[in-house]
């Protein structure tokens, strides 16, 4: 019997969200709105709230609920709050890292931050706060940078010192932060990643996807522009622009970071799912008996397969619920009895059957080598595997945490290869023509690198980009005379960035 190795699946960074509700439980309605955005970060959570005094922030590892209790929430009082879920794709998963982060600005206001997604260039940020003088907080991550820059202004409001900062951040960013009286949410001009606002009847709501606003009863307004910056106070709304956008929205939102019941760009992402499975089912036909997911990010395309190609739709597998991320890894006796820790098989619906296994991706081949094996030992006859996305070939610098290129099964074997290297009796991904047609979104408005490696957003050398680039250098920065600021890059190399 086989045990179902986790294998490591791709990782948004994290979920952003922000409310200004006078005379409402802002930390209560935020606990929610991270609630809904747990998918997209398990490693932390934090809640930052102000009472129009002062700006506190109270965060820790752990997934929200373990992270918040009553007491806690309770302690948070304010009418305006931001909200934070975590998964590292800069820095380490450690309590310095979590977010939301804190500065107090030059003029001797609390400022907190959030950020969905990632920078590239984050080294070039670096070297900026090492000639500014600024204090390092212990954390390696370029949202601490940004926080950072942004409070170091001593002439300048949070907002102008905004306008100001925004414009050299490159890479990919969903900002929420706030000081005592106001909050601010701001999109990457390429708006890689989705951000929206709403409204409350007290108030305004911005958060990464549209599914936090329903949790918290808000009613969709519109999406936060690329390039643009709000600010939200006793004044009302305010938007200004920081620079022209140029849009490329992420195509892995589609496939699998987003919950199927928000919209992006104004499509469903679940409608958009179905439909990856009905093009599936025509481009990658198989004669079976039944279409089954992988649950349960491959169920709405395996529903799409299954009335496209008219193969009856069933339940074949079966996900223990209760199983998250977890650091215990099974004792050797256990591997052995192949206890499976995620997915169980339903013998008496698989037995004797040739089945479609619909999944959204293979990353390095683990998880669908131990189904074959799981579901051949259940009985099936025949088991054609499914994909609802192209090969992941190149890694994202955006703020999806893949595996290596290395570790990409893709990137080493063609369809066929991979076909055997997990045993399937037939593979089929959907083309990436199709993935994009299902979205509805035009092309040249999509980021598809993780599929054709074409990076929309210019990346810097090697050297000088990677999760764990803070830590290589220790934070440290030369100022090397006339060289000018020099930043230490690489174990045991060095990589020189100057500025003019």
């Amino acid at each position: 019997m086989g045990y179902l190795e986790p294998e490591p699946e791709p990782r948004e960074e994290c979920g952003v969200f922000g409310v200004w509700a006078p005379g409402e439980d802002v930390a209560k309605l935020t606990y929610f709105g991270l609630y809904a955005l747990q998918h997209r970060g398990q490693e932390s959570a934090g809640i930052a709230v102000s009472d129009g005094g002062s700006v506190v922030v109270y965060k820790d590892l752990g997934l929200v609920a373990k992270v918040f209790d009553e007491t806690t929430l309770d302690s948070l009082k304010g009418h305006l709050a931001i909200g934070h879920t975590r998964y590292s794709t800069t820095g380490s998963s450690n309590w310095e890292n979590a977010q939301p982060t804190f500065r107090t600005t030059a003029a001797g206001q609390g400022l907190a931050l959030g950020h969905n997604g990632n920078l590239v260039n984050t080294a070039e940020l670096a070297v900026r706060a090492a000639v500014e003088g600024l204090p390092s907080s212990g954390s390696s991550t370029d949202s601490d940078l940004i926080t950072a820059l942004l409070a170091a202004q001593p002439d300048r409001s949070i907002e102008a010192a905004a306008l100001e900062l925004l414009p050299d951040l490159r890479g990919a960013f969903c900002l929420v932060f706030m000081d005592e009286h106001t909050l601010y949410a701001a999109r990457d001009r390429h708006g890689v990643h989705p951000l929206v606002l709403g409204r409350t009847d007290r108030g305004w709501v911005v958060a990464s996807e549209t599914a936090a606003l329903d949790m918290v009863g808000a009613s969709y307004v519109r999406e936060v522009e690329p390039g643009e910056l709000l600010a939200i106070d006793e004044n009302g709304l305010r938007s200004e622009r920081f620079a022209a956008p140029e849009p490329k929205g992420c195509l892995f939102e589609y496939v699998y970071l987003a919950r199927p019941d928000t919209h992006i760009a104004g499509r469903s992402v679940y409608a958009t799912r179905v439909a990856v499975g009905r093009r599936l089912a025509r481009e990658s036909p198989a004669v079976a008996d039944l279409v089954i997911p992988v649950p349960e990010s491959g169920t709405p395309a395996a529903i799409g397969y299954a009335e496209e190609s008219g193969i009856p739709y069933g339940q074949g597998l079966v996900k223990n619920a209760y199983v998250g991320r977890t650091f215990i890894q099974p004792s050797q006796t256990i591997r052995q009895l192949g206890i499976r820790l995620k997915l169980n098989p339903l013998r008496d619906v698989i037995r004797g059957k040739r089945l479609v296994v619909v999944d959204d991706t293979i990353v390095r081949g683990n998880t669908q080598r131990a189904i074959v094996r799981m579901l051949r030992e259940a009985g099936a006859l025949e088991v054609h595997i499914r994909i609802s996305a192209p090969p992941v070939k190149w890694p994202c610098f955006y703020g999806i945490d893949f595996a290596s290129r290395a570790e990409l099964v893709a990137t080493g074997l063609d369809v066929d290869g991979i076909r055997a290297s997990i045993g399937a009796d037939t593979l089929g991904y959907v083309s990436l023509d199709g993935l994009v047609a299902a979205s509805e979104q035009p092309r040249n408005r999509l980021c598809r690198a993780c599929f054709d490696g074409v990076y929309p957003i210019e990346l810097p050398e090697s050297g000088l980009v990677g999760k764990h680039l803070l830590e290589r250098v220790g934070g440290r920065v030369q100022v090397d005379g006339d060289a000018g600021p020099v930043l230490s890059a690489g174990y045991g190399a060095e990589e020189a960035l100057r500025r003019p």
